[in-house]
């Protein structure tokens, strides 16, 4: 290919040639490497440092995506297959930014630590960076290859740790950013990470691990935290996990898992039913939990803007196949809160039919992602002198396009296409389900063709967007067309954005189901 007409970009590594569009004045580079691949030795250790190339590398096409398995219907990839070597970058500037010194987003994919990709259409960077921003999307490893934990790699770290690589890697995409991005026309000075669900998870631990926090200027989270019933666990414990995984599948050394391929090792994970790994306290990136280190101030010291969605689950995560009446709820509530069931009651009433469906919806969105989030939110602000600005994301989706036929909408955004009128049907959505808003705040609407997007949905885009440009620009989503946007303050009670199509501050409602959640069931 020659690169006589292509942009070209020189990293501390090497040349990189890009493209443009020059239409909207935008130029990308993608598939940057920021890491070794992570493969033989290197598996299952810290990202190491990219060995420097001559002449010019190619960045026109997405890297490979981590390995994983096909869990959720709402991903779809532009990634170059899939591959233990995944540890690529992708970033977005405006055209004219080679002469600048823009503010930087550095995004990191949602899947629960066990799936998706920085390549993932809603994630793309053009549109934000038509607003003056530069966009970087990073991958990272996922599942047993991102969060194994051994004692026999404890044994053998440096840091005596295990497991959080793909946190490692996460900062090894932040510190290549920080030393690569004035060249791009960004300021290393001025980076904001972001992410939705495992990605926003992620954005909680950057901002309280000693490895990162010195680095980030702001931080962007959507549905989830790190600071409940998903948090890391001790490294004796994530040891355990991994040592019983190791034996029953017949590899009990390192030696032995790491001989293993890639693929079957994802084989494995379905086998055994052990489908998740979960995040460390490994006393190197994560040195305590994330309650301790919020509590006491020493998380990063910056501007957060932080929410939720009004349906992040719904009902039958609680519930089951048992229908949501007023007598299973209450009976549900009374096994699980004893003798707290009738404050439960009241925090989640059951008064009709519906409102009994609304506050098992309710409930369990709180449980699965909604009370992380809020005490993500409410530490750092009690915990820093920096603003914390609060919203509730409400906007159902539209219908589908008449072309998804018997479609229906799956788990966390996800899609059941053509299914069959006896399959198990989720209940429809009440609300705003998980995932729903990425597309909105990001300027992506047109990527995903299953929904029939309206002039609403597109407005209200345009508004997300330049909050979220503003934030990454100042620390401060408000602009002057928009409804103004207060931070949280001890004295103003709990100012939070509720965004739908008609978008406004409101006082925050369910304070209390978080307080209680707070002491009674996590």
């Amino acid at each position: 290919m020659s690169h006589s007409n292509a942009p070209q970009i020189t990293t501390t590594q090497g040349i990189l040639a890009g493209t443009e569009n020059k239409t909207i004045g935008v130029r990308s580079f993608k598939g940057i490497s920021f890491a070794a691949p992570p493969v033989g030795e290197l598996r299952w250790q810290p990202p190491q440092p990219v060995i420097p190339w001559t002449g010019v590398s190619n960045a026109t096409r997405f890297g490979p995506r981590a390995m994983q398995l096909p869990v959720f219907g709402d991903m779809s990839f532009r990634s170059n297959g899939m591959s233990e070597d995944c540890l690529y970058l992708n970033v977005w500037t405006p055209t004219h930014s080679v002469t600048e010194t823009l503010p930087v987003l550095l995004y990191f994919y949602g899947g629960g630590h066990i799936a998706g990709d920085g390549s993932e259409p809603r994630y793309d960077g053009e549109a934000l960076a038509q607003r003056g921003i530069i966009v970087v999307t990073a991958n990272y490893r996922l599942n047993i290859f991102g969060f194994l934990a051994h004692p026999e790699l404890t044994q053998e770290s440096p840091h005596h740790a295990s497991g959080n690589y793909g946190f490692l890697d996460q900062v090894a995409a932040l510190q290549w950013v920080a030393q690569n991005i004035s060249a791009f026309g960004g300021n290393p000075t001025k980076i904001t990470i972001a992410g939705e669900s495992a990605g926003s998870m992620s954005v909680s631990a950057m901002m309280a691990s000693p490895l990162s926090r010195h680095i980030i200027a702001g931080a962007i989270g959507s549905s989830g935290a790190l600071l409940s019933r998903l948090g890391p666990v001790p490294l004796a414990e994530a040891e355990a996990i991994g040592t019983t995984f190791a034996t029953t599948i017949g590899a009990p050394t390192l030696k032995a898992l790491r001989a293993l391929p890639a693929e079957t090792l994802l084989t494995a994970i379905t086998d055994t039913g052990v489908r998740y790994f979960p995040p460390t306290i490994d006393g190197y990136f994560l040195p305590q939990p994330l309650p301790a280190i919020y509590e006491t101030g020493r998380q990063a010291q910056v501007p957060l803007l932080v929410g939720w969605n009004s349906e992040e689950m719904n009902s039958t995560f609680l519930m089951g196949a048992t229908p949501p009446t007023p007598t299973n709820f209450t009976a549900l509530v009374h096994g699980r809160y004893g003798d707290h069931a009738e404050k439960v009651l009241t925090l989640y009433p059951i008064t009709t039919e519906e409102t009994t469906l609304q506050s098992a919806t309710d409930l369990a969105g709180d449980l699965f992602i909604g009370y992380s989030t809020w005490k993500w939110a409410t530490l750092h602000q009690r915990n820093s002198h920096h603003p914390v600005y609060r919203y509730y994301y409400a906007h159902p989706r539209p219908p589908m396009t008449p072309e998804m036929g018997n479609a229906v909408a799956g788990l966390a955004g996800g899609i059941l296409s053509d299914a069959p009128a006896n399959a198990h049907r989720p209940p429809p959505p009440r609300g705003a389900v998980h995932s729903a808003d990425i597309e909105y705040f990001m300027g992506n609407l047109a990527t995903n063709p299953v929904y029939a997007w309206t002039s609403e949905d597109h407005q209200l885009s345009e508004l997300m967007q330049e909050y979220y440009a503003n934030f990454v620009k100042y620390g401060d989503p408000n602009h002057a067309d928009s409804p103004v946007w207060l931070p949280v303050t001890e004295s103003n009670g709990v100012p939070v954005m509720h965004i739908d199509v008609s978008p406004h501050l409101e006082i925050a409602q369910n304070e209390a189901r978080y307080e209680f959640l707070e002491r009674y069931d996590l």
